[in-house]
């Protein structure tokens, strides 16, 4: 399906269509994995002890899937998952240092045999301007280029896999900007810490759409996951002033009518997650970005006052903007 947006024309994917899965934005985590039983599937999570994360790791174990949690932090990560997973299963990660994802990815593949499921959870959002690699912008560096590499080196131990699944969390502040192909890493304007942001999190829905296409034919599928509005430690950069702007909180302090009106709590945050890495409804769709666990409507297609919160840009789930990230994020790893 191609459609014309300005001066640019973007190819979607035909399943760009919600599913009326019988979910809804309010759904709970627990009930997304109800009745399933996972004993036999590895997973990896991001960020999977923290917010979200711990949420999505809690559900996934409570259905008897071996967790493993990649962790930059492990003292905080063994504190929070006491009694969830075991200590061999956090294993330390660092997503700006790409000697420790590769070095994540080796002993993950000595350790174990196959990968089930891959959700790329964590990140950084809005912080003050930060340089890591090769001059990278950090946001764009650890949302998107770790995990590039971390995706990129498990393909193989997914490939083959029928129904292993690849689950990139996005966010509605991708609708801020599609790619900056002429300035990824804000080296020739000023940096601005939301576009910087939006950017990134465009890059986190792409990956799972080139993903899907080159591994549908092996039996993997890939979902992009707007996890909806929540309160967790990714909003620590933010001081109150912003958050207040933002339309997120009150003077007093207190939830806006707005938040109290769209936001989840964090088990409801883990559940378009867990939907797209778990639900038999996805078995023949992929390379497609979610929300509200169902597969998300288009920004045309979401009543004009919602546009800034729901529905997908185009920019997001275009196969050669895909295709384009992926070759020169490729290329990026070997500058």
């Amino acid at each position: 399906m191609f459609l014309k947006e300005g001066y640019n024309t973007y190819m979607i994917s035909k399943e760009q269509i919600p599913l009326k899965s019988g979910f809804h934005a309010k759904t709970n985590a627990d009930e997304i994995t109800k009745g399933l039983d996972l004993k036999e599937n590895i997973a990896i999570v991001t960020g999977g002890y923290s917010g979200i994360g711990l949420e999505t790791t809690r559900a996934l174990v409570d259905v008897g899937a071996n967790v493993i949690i990649p962790a930059k932090r492990i003292d905080i990560a063994t504190q929070n998952l006491n009694g969830i997973v075991s200590k061999e299963n956090i294993v330390e990660m660092d997503l700006g240092n790409l000697n420790s994802v590769k070095k994540f990815t080796e002993d993950f593949k000595d350790s174990f045999g196959k990968l089930d499921l891959l959700i790329n959870n964590a990140g950084i959002m809005a912080c003050p301007e930060t340089r890591l690699g090769n001059n990278w912008e950090s946001q764009f560096a650890i949302n998107h280029i770790g995990h590039f590499l971390l995706t990129r080196e498990l393909m193989d131990t997914m490939a083959g896999n029928e129904g292993a699944r690849f689950v990139s969390l996005s966010s509605s502040a991708h609708s801020l900007t599609g790619i900056l192909w002429d300035d990824i890493h804000f080296q020739k304007s000023p940096y601005d810490k939301w576009m910087a942001y939006g950017q990134s999190k465009t890059a986190s829905s792409l990956i799972a759409i080139e993903f899907h296409r080159r591994m549908v034919d092996k039996g993997v599928s890939g979902f992009s996951v707007h996890p909806g509005g929540i309160i967790t430690p990714l909003q620590r950069h933010l001081e109150k002033e912003e958050m207040i702007a933002l339309g997120w909180m009150d003077e007093d302090g207190s939830p806006s009518e707005m938040a109290k009106n769209f936001f989840k709590t964090t088990s409801q945050g883990a559940s378009t997650s867990l939907w797209c890495a778990t639900s038999p409804k996805l078995n023949d769709v992929g390379g497609v970005f979610c929300e509200d666990c169902d597969v998300s409507k288009r920004k045309h297609e979401v009543d004009e006052s919602l546009r800034r919160y729901f529905g997908v840009a185009d920019w997001a789930v275009d196969s050669d903007e895909a295709s384009k990230l992926w070759d020169i994020t490729e290329k990026m790893l070997v500058s």
